[in-house]
């Protein structure tokens, strides 16, 4: 059966998140001083320095002086720093250990990646998130394994030429840096499937030479700076999941349609005011997400209950940020919020596409809590 799910004041349920989870924090930092004033945490900083020096295979007399364990000792002190001087080499043992052939990296710092990664051109995948890295090399192009680029969330102002010659890559992952631009030479990873290039919030459009891309499936451009569908993306004709969710979309192209094999369609949070009917002819698609606040016109067979559709409109009413929000703490930056937004309606929508009946509609209810 078809349903229209219609979820009001999205605003005031991600603002109860926030808040209950302010609170939680506040309430961890709280329980963590109180721990460390305890008899308790003193007798855990024991045990674990004990473990410790027992996995690093140092003798008991070394740091177990008159019977009482010496936490300040620095026999651990040379390992710690070899293993700091060695973080490049650090970082890929520990690769090697899980698998020799993918590559991960993060935290705030690392600026630039390791010199030792050139020489691992065996390496299929690259996992590197938030980080402060703002450029990927050109020796990119050295990795013809390459499978996966896993990328988000670090400060990628470009991406090089070459990712154009890594011929056998299937996945890129560059959501939440600060990318302008696509390079036109990622037309010839002829290979590609998935692609998320969401949360830039400056990228504007796709380079048609991404036209040639004839085995994605799953594209992602949420929380950017679109205007329309990239022309590019209408040409990808094996395309079953396209979330450009967040834009500035004021209209959907008339042959939308030609995406004969979209399954999933997210559109919700743009200025859209109607959709085509050419929105009939996705014979295939099973779920529709639109924000209905500015929608007046729509095909009425969208909502028909004999097809296999959910159509979500989402009434997202805004709220006043006094009532949102505490006024000694917010949101640190628009790309923190689309990405708070983000994992909300991922959860959202996930719990929805599992569920085999929904609701027909959701009332709107008005409430007030004191946390």
């Amino acid at each position: 059966m078809g349903h229209k799910v219609v979820v009001f004041d999205i605003s005031v349920v991600r603002a109860l998140w926030e808040t209950r989870v302010k609170k939680h924090k506040a309430w961890q930092k709280k329980e963590a001083e109180r721990l460390e004033k305890s008899a308790l945490e003193k007798i855990k900083e024991e045990w674990d320095f004990v473990a410790e020096c027992r996995r690093k295979g140092v003798p008991q007399a070394q740091y177990c002086k008159n019977g009482f364990v010496d936490t300040n000792s620095r026999i651990l002190d040379k390992i710690e720093r070899n293993s700091v001087a060695r973080q490049s080499s650090w970082v890929k043992d520990r690769g090697k250990q899980s698998n020799p052939f993918v590559f991960e990296l993060s935290g705030a710092q690392w600026k630039e990646l390791p010199d030792s990664l050139k020489e691992q051109t065996h390496l299929k995948e690259w996992h590197i998130h938030s980080t402060l890295i703002q450029t990927i090399p050109a020796y990119i192009e050295l990795f013809q394994a390459m499978r996966i680029l896993d990328l988000p969330e670090n400060q990628i102002t470009c991406l090089p030429a070459e990712i154009g010659r890594l011929k056998n890559l299937k996945e890129l992952n560059v959501s939440f840096n600060h990318l302008r631009s696509i390079p036109p030479e990622l037309g010839d990873c002829e290979n590609l499937e998935r692609l998320d290039c969401s949360g830039n919030l400056d990228l504007m459009e796709l380079p048609f030479e991404l036209s040639n891309l004839k085995q994605v499936t799953f594209v992602d451009i949420s929380a950017n700076n679109f205007s329309s569908v990239p022309i590019c993306v209408l040409r990808m004709c094996r395309l079953q999941w396209l979330d450009i969710s967040s834009n500035n979309l004021s209209d959907l192209p008339q042959d939308i349609d030609r995406l004969e094999e979209l399954q999933s369609f997210l559109l919700y949070k743009n200025k859209l005011t109607y959709l085509p009917q050419a929105m009939l002819n996705l014979k295939k698609l099973t779920l529709l997400v639109v924000s209905g606040d500015h929608l007046v016109e729509l095909p009425t067979a969208l909502c028909d209950a004999s097809t296999p559709l959910k159509f979500v409109s989402l009434m997202d009413n805004p709220i006043d940020k006094a009532q949102c929000q505490d006024s000694d703490e917010t949101i640190e930056s628009e790309q923190d919020r689309q990405h708070f937004d983000k994992e909300f309606m991922k959860a959202y929508i996930e719990d929805l596409k599992e569920r085999e009946a929904v609701p027909s509609y959701t009332t709107k209810v008005s409430f007030s809590l004191q946390l």
